[in-house]
């Protein structure tokens, strides 16, 4: 036999062809609830029926943020999601994203239009979004006067900073001329010129938050130039206000908390900075005070009071050095002149004088060395250490002195 499949074979080229069916992959489906089981792991088990027929449900747990209530039998619900084969039982059953009840259907319809028609504006763009300013004096609030959300503002406020200021205006947030009341006061405070501004209220059906989902909101939101912080509704709920609001907050309270700085967390942070810059300004006057030293020195050093005074200093170390050269100098000279001194006292006609020894100068005034130079009868003078003699030639005696003779024959004398 040709052409024989089995179960798995065939069961998934139908699951195949469920799943590349366009329609099949997003698709609403509008029935009554029936055989709706809420299994322990969280998963929801359910069939969807109307007058024609009946077709099997499941919501896995990751997809129960799509449920914003609880499903009971007999309800009328629009099922987002889609359908495929489930291989082991070989049936089909359609995989739940979103569910919300038929009353609802049709808001629905129209919250999912004009958020795609905004979306195509830009009104979500995050460009747009405006920072919320990190320490606020005043907070405007756009709610009902009464009621949780506004209390739970109050006392997150009040706890965290009682010195910021909050100013209500009282809205209508639900019914006929909520969504314009809430734009009054979305104006109002605008004017008034707050530094945030929280727009919100407490959770509940579509219908009951329908006036967040308006137009006429969303555009007030978008054109504040003030930044807003969307509160509405619980965690799950989502707005049109949600997405053009500069901050999600998932509730009145977290609002509260992203509007409104911790006063005592700033006190304690302002604290750490001011110790942080007292340490900061004393490491730089500190550095600065060695700089100003190091530059003092160099200044002394470069001084010119200081470089006359090196000059000065040289000149003098110069002068000494001259004193001193010319004191040796001088000491030398000194001994040199005594020396001198000493051979011409020794060879000094007056040291020859005091040893006794007389100058004989002759009648014609020339000395008297030898006999020959004088005559018997003349007269000569001889001086002596005191004075002189005159004196007459009596005789003349010739000695022979060994040392003379030498001197005669040496010079050729006869």
């Amino acid at each position: 036999m040709k052409n024989v499949y089995t179960v798995r074979q065939v069961n998934s080229y139908i699951k195949n062809m469920f799943n590349q069916d366009f329609m099949l992959n997003r698709i609403y489906v509008k029935g009554e609830v029936s055989n709706c089981k809420y299994h322990t792991s969280g998963h929801i088990y359910f069939s969807l029926k109307d007058e024609s027929g009946t077709i099997a449900c499941i919501m896995f747990a990751g997809s129960r943020s799509g449920l914003s209530f609880h499903m009971r039998e007999g309800q009328q619900v629009i099922v987002l999601g889609y359908i495929s084969v489930y291989e082991r039982d070989g049936r089909y059953q359609l995989y739940a994203r979103e569910i919300v009840q038929d009353g609802a259907g049709a808001l629905y319809e129209k919250f999912e239009a004009l958020k795609r028609e905004l979306s195509d504006m830009g009104m979500f763009a995050q460009e747009y979004k405006r920072p919320v300013p990190p320490y606020v004096k005043t907070v405007g609030i756009v709610t009902a006067p009464t009621g949780a959300a506004v209390r739970d503002i109050i006392n997150i406020s009040r706890r965290r900073n009682p010195y910021v200021q909050l100013i209500l205006y009282p809205a209508l947030v639900q019914g006929d001329g909520a969504a314009q009341s809430i734009v009054r006061g979305i104006q109002a405070l605008e004017r008034y010129g707050v530094d945030v501004m929280i727009v919100g209220r407490g959770g509940g059906s579509m219908e009951d938050l329908w006036a967040f989902n308006e137009e006429i909101v969303a555009r007030a939101i978008f054109e504040c130039g003030t930044p807003v912080i969307s509160a509405v509704g619980h965690e799950t709920d989502t707005t049109i206000a949600d997405f053009v609001a500069d901050l999600r907050a998932p509730t009145p309270s977290a609002a509260a908390e992203l509007a409104v700085y911790e006063y005592r967390s700033a006190q304690e942070q302002m604290a750490a900075y001011r110790r942080s810059l007292r340490k900061a300004i004393s490491f730089r006057i500190t550095a600065a005070r060695m700089r100003a030293e190091r530059a003092a020195a160099r200044l002394r050093i470069a001084h010119p009071r200081q470089k006359l005074d090196e000059k000065r200093q040289r000149a003098v170390d110069l002068e000494n050095f001259l004193r001193n050269k010319m004191n040796e100098k001088l000491t030398g000279e000194k001994h040199r002149l005594a020396l001198y001194v000493e051979k011409m006292k020794i060879l000094s006609p007056l040291s020859r004088l005091s040893s006794g020894y007389a100058y004989m100068q002759g009648p014609d005034g020339r000395g008297v060395t030898r006999i020959s130079q004088v005559e018997e009868g003349q007269y000569f003078t001889a001086y002596v250490t005191d004075g002189c003699i005159r004196a007459q030639v009596v005789s003349r005696d010739r000695f022979a002195y060994p040392a003379a003779e030498r001197d005669r024959t040496q010079s050729g004398e006869s």
